[in-house]
């Protein structure tokens, strides 16, 4: 299984590389060499092709869309059977599980973890077939992408990093399609402001625009950070991310506007109030974007009747 040649613990693995696994998506990795055969074609011809292609499997394909798999099991059941000369639609097994290819790689991760198979169908948003995905091609890809981030922190590690300043200030890194963690940043901000006595509706409108800003990030960046700054006056939060930037911030601020795809809805989110409900709770609210990435700024005043930070008493 692909889990024991990638083990991923949820509270162990390293950011990195949490994050080249959230934040590839399986059509970087997939094979779009795709070998298949249509439904007609018989056993005794798909044994050759397995043959000579040496392969242990392949997809039925009638117009592009996915019908079937054949598989060695099937092809030596024919055989055994003394059925050749039929049709791989006879023998074929339907209804096969597939990926998508807008998926990220640790969707497939799971999959092959929860099934037995070696290979995976991949489908285009019209449910055409467009690729296979191997345990072999994650493999490979993340050790070329793995090799590449090495070398890319070497060299951040040859500068400093600057520091904010602040009374509390918590930094959060948010990857790309985990949706596992999405929801850390705004609980540690609500707990922090619970221990200093914050009004309670100030917690739950500052939980709220950290929450929605994580899940904005997860769902539809790159990756990137959150980092909340609380000082005597407000509340400051700023999220950034890695792109690919929001070609219309004004339409993106309207309510039920979302670009997510159909399986990120399918999990609950991507209902489009993000934006506008970070904005509502906000007493200042800013936002640019550009293909390289989106900055989000929101300030939530602390009331001066409330008295400075200073933690509860226990």
């Amino acid at each position: 299984m692909i889990k024991k040649l990638i083990p991923i613990y949820e509270n162990q693995t390293p950011l990195v590389v949490l994050e080249l696994i959230q934040g590839h998506k399986i059509a970087e990795i997939m094979s779009a060499d795709v070998i298949s055969v249509g439904p007609d074609v018989t056993m005794r011809e798909v044994k050759k092709i397995m043959k000579e292609k040496a392969i242990s499997g392949m997809p039925v394909i009638n117009r592009r869309r996915l019908v079937g798999i054949v598989s060695m099991e099937d092809l030596l059941n024919a055989l055994e059977a003394g059925l050749m000369d039929d049709p791989v639609g006879k023998h074929m097994s339907r209804n096969p599980v597939v990926l998508e290819e807008q998926m990220p790689v640790s969707f497939a991760i799971d999959y092959f973890e929860n099934y037995s198979f070696n290979r995976f169908p991949v489908l285009n948003e019209n449910k055409e077939i467009v690729g296979m995905l191997t345990g072999r091609d994650i493999i490979m890809h993340m050790i070329k992408v793995m090799n590449r981030e090495i070398g890319r922190l070497e060299e951040m590690a040859k500068f400093g990093h600057r520091t904010e300043i602040g009374n509390i200030i918590r930094r959060y890194a948010v990857v790309q399609n985990d949706f596992k963690n999405a929801g850390r940043a705004s609980s540690e901000i609500k707990s922090i402001l619970q221990e200093y006595q914050v009004n309670r509706r100030i917690i739950r409108a500052v939980a709220t625009a950290v929450y929605e800003l994580e899940i904005n990030q997860v769902v539809h960046s790159k990756g990137g950070e959150i980092v909340c700054r609380i000082s005597d006056n407000h509340v400051e939060i700023l999220a950034r991310d890695r792109g690919p930037g929001i070609e219309n911030i004004e339409l993106a601020l309207q309510e039920g506007y979302s670009t997510a795809t159909d399986w990120i809805r399918s999990m609950g989110f991507g209902a489009g109030m993000g934006l506008p409900n970070i904005k509502r709770v906000s007493d200042k609210f800013t936002i640019k974007s550009d293909p390289k990435g989106t900055e989000i700024r929101v300030i939530i005043d602390l009331p001066e009747k409330e008295e400075a930070l200073s933690p509860a008493a226990v």
